[in-house]
């Protein structure tokens, strides 16, 4: 599996001529557009940067940083970076897929079409507006904790489309053919083999575990998932809810999962995510009303490629 995490500021500016000239534009932008200038002006005029881009890269570093905990959207299907609108992916015969098209994910049979195509017209995004009044009289710490405001909503924004791709595949297309059913029950070690075997049936290899944080304490309650294996410090990232693997697969915990369901994917082949344009820095404004502020994006493209590579855990208790 690929996972690509959104690089900072200084790689960029060394690799990525769009990146540099994106930055050029916001740099004048920043003389006259109110959130940007007030930005840059006061990190300079507290000594926190020596010039203008320096001020514009921490403000990318920030939002990256502040958006990364959020998006386990990537560690949960492959992300391949892309210059292309629209990349044609081959079906197995009897492949069940599905893309994004118009708001909406569009079941496509592998019976009927050998082929997919994923086009990256999907936007994440997340903005924070304010007033010219109160942008002439802002701290730095102020702009500081809404930008990183931005990054979070971003990361969540992203992750949220990953998981309704999942969620939009139909019952009889998942391994096994139906979702398995926990009966009310909390999640433990044998629901997790429920879950592996499912996918295994399929002739596939479950890599991931995608659970919402509840359900992460209801395994923990069990001994038999603990003792199975030690999870050594640096296999271990609580703020991203990675806890190690289990069953060879890396679980993967977050509130955005919804409460009472639980995801077995091998990623490998199940879907795919073509990064069009990672973590972008946009001005904002609308002068009617008198509203400024920064906006950031990604632009990507979904698509399932193998559902049977992916099992489904419903009716799982949701209080611990």
């Amino acid at each position: 599996m690929i996972s690509m995490k959104p690089k900072l500021f200084e790689s960029l500016m060394q690799r990525d001529l769009e990146f540099r000239q994106l930055m050029e534009d916001l740099k004048h932008k920043a003389t006259v557009h109110p959130f940007l200038k007030r930005y840059c002006e006061v990190g300079l005029k507290e000594r926190l940067f020596s010039d203008m881009t320096g001020a514009l890269g921490h403000m990318h570093d920030t939002l990256v940083e502040a958006a990364n905990p959020e998006m386990i959207g990537r560690d949960i299907i492959t992300v391949r970076p892309t210059s292309e609108t629209m990349e044609r992916f081959p079906l197995d015969e009897k492949a069940i897929a599905y893309r994004y098209a118009e708001g909406a994910y569009t079941r496509l049979s592998g019976k009927k079409i050998s082929t997919v195509d994923v086009y990256t017209n999907i936007i994440a995004e997340a903005s924070e507006e304010w007033t010219r009044e109160f942008l002439e009289d802002a701290t730095w710490n102020v702009m500081d904790n809404m930008t990183e405001k931005v990054g979070r909503a971003l990361g969540e924004s992203e992750t949220n489309k990953i998981l309704a791709l999942y969620a939009a595949i139909a019952n009889a297309d998942l391994a096994g053919g139906a979702p398995i059913d926990n009966a009310g029950a909390a999640v433990n070690w044998s629901g997790l083999l429920k879950l592996h075997n499912a996918v295994r049936g399929e002739n596939w290899r479950p890599t991931v575990l995608a659970i919402n944080e509840i359900q992460l304490h209801q395994l923990l309650s069990d001994d038999k998932f603990i003792h199975a294996q030690y999870l050594p410090a640096e296999q271990v990232d609580l703020e991203r809810g990675v806890i190690g693997s289990v069953l060879g697969m890396k679980v993967m915990a977050s509130t955005l999962v919804p409460n009472g369901i639980a995801y077995a994917i091998d990623t490998r082949v199940a879907a795919v995510m073509l990064l069009r344009r990672d973590i972008t820095v946009e001005d904002w404004e609308d002068p009617k009303t008198g509203e400024f502020g920064v906006r950031a994006t990604t632009r990507f493209g979904l698509g399932i490629l193998r559902s049977k590579a992916v099992a489904k855990m419903t009716n799982i208790s949701t209080s611990l």
